[in-house]
């Protein structure tokens, strides 16, 4: 598929097929990966060569999860943590320098930053990746753990009308952060490397 606008590429992988997004000739591309290996596109040779031949290095790879307003269908395992009602955000009055900020806005379009009233956390939401509705969240160091994540998470997805799926890309290392997504309703659908 050709490249999304703004970037020079991106790589989705989903259960058992994946997606380069580059104006490179798809023979040219195809050629770099073994047919049988569905792992191939995310794997570093291959992500290495695309970011050769684009002039671009490969960002993160990143788990791409979503939420939708209406109820996830029945999982197997224990369900999500409840999570705080009430919370209100505003908008952020600090924190538009903040490198999440920074990088949403390199990344996104329509970027609102809110806040906590006692300004505890920035969330970003914003268009991203071929249009969607992106979020991202930052906590103080010292409100993390407490469920505060969760409750922004939550406070955000209400902002947006319930049948607009909201994603997030989330560092599978980012344990915490995983976990927060998680336990606010979110649900993994693949995993993305964008080339800005």
């Amino acid at each position: 598929m050709p490249a999304p606008h703004p970037y020079r590429a991106a790589v989705v992988a989903f259960t058992a097929h994946s997606l380069v997004a580059t104006d490179l000739p798809a023979a040219e591309v195809r050629a770099q990966l073994a047919p049988d290996d569905l792992g191939a596109p995310v794997a570093a040779p291959f992500l290495a060569w695309l970011g050769q031949r684009l002039g671009a290095t490969p960002g993160m790879l990143d788990a791409v999860l979503v939420h939708r307003a209406a109820p996830p269908p029945a999982t197997v395992g224990p369900s999500p943590v409840p999570v705080p009602t009430g919370l209100r955000l505003v908008p952020a009055p600090h924190g538009h320098d903040h490198p999440r900020v920074a990088r949403a806005r390199r990344l996104r379009q329509d970027v609102q930053v809110l806040t906590t009233p006692d300004d505890q956390g920035l969330v970003t939401l914003g268009r991203g990746l071929v249009g969607r509705w992106e979020i991202s969240l930052e906590l103080a160091p010292a409100a993390r753990g407490h469920g505060l994540g969760r409750a922004m998470l939550a406070a955000a997805r209400a902002l947006l009308p319930p049948e607009e799926p909201l994603f997030a890309q989330v560092s599978p290392g980012n344990a915490q952060s995983l976990r927060a997504f998680l336990a606010a309703g979110y649900r993994p659908i693949g995993a993305e490397i964008l080339f800005p």
